[in-house]
């Protein structure tokens, strides 16, 4: 049994509020789960204590049995300090295409000529 930890989702339309529990991975993700490890409110500021709340024991404890964090949990370890701070792939997205560049160096030269 692959296990996860998890964002479970709650709250009504357009209020979520999540909780953070282990699961089977092949669980539905507001479905079935194993434990309710805390609660994590995305509405409250960033610097709000009470926006990500977690029984840090038992996260290690189950961390300890094999499951596996989703990315977005994982982060929240990060924060907390529980798990290693991870190398995460940073897509080049907002470099600008060859045509773009070839535009910009354009009119960078016809700045510099008049």
């Amino acid at each position: 049994m692959a296990l996860k930890l998890r964002l479970a989702r709650g709250g009504s339309k357009k209020r979520p509020f999540y909780s953070i529990v282990v699961a089977d991975s092949r669980a539905p993700r507001d479905g079935r789960f194993i434990e309710k490890l805390g609660i994590y409110n995305p509405l409250l500021a960033k610097d709000n204590e009470q926006r990500v709340r977690m029984d840090l024991d038992r996260v290690k404890h189950w961390l300890g049995q094999g499951a596996q964090p989703t990315d977005r949990i994982a982060r929240m370890l990060e924060a907390a300090g529980i798990v290693a701070k991870t190398e995460r792939s940073n897509p080049k997205k907002a470099v600008p295409g060859a045509k773009a560049k070839a535009r910009a160096e354009e009119k960078a030269a016809k700045a510099s000529a008049e």
